[in-house]
């Protein structure tokens, strides 16, 4: 199943201006630990959709809100000549389709 049908919430934003996380909350607890007990093959494909050294991707699974949370660094600080997502609120498009 894809990534996008099993969220309620999926979403980007900075986490200050040198990281960008990825919220994604689910909508019960099958769908969590699906995704929780994928989360080394999340982070792999995390990694390559984003150009990443798999060592700075980092995954948070918060148990208690369904949510798991993604981070890595950007590539252009928040702010700085051309940085095109200032609030890093449009990164999340390449998460869509990743199938776990």
């Amino acid at each position: 199943m894809r990534l996008d049908q099993m969220v309620s919430v999926l979403r980007s934003k900075n986490a200050g201006p040198l990281v960008l996380t990825f919220d994604l909350v689910f909508p019960d607890e099958a769908r969590f630990n699906h995704v929780a007990a994928a989360a080394e093959a999340l982070r792999a494909e995390v990694a390559r959709r984003y150009g990443e050294a798999l060592e700075h991707v980092a995954v948070h699974i918060y148990r208690p809100a369904l949510a798991i949370k993604i981070s890595i660094p950007r590539k252009v600080m928040s702010g700085d000549p051309g940085d095109r997502d200032v609030y890093g609120a449009q990164q999340h498009v390449p998460l869509l389709g990743i199938e776990l």
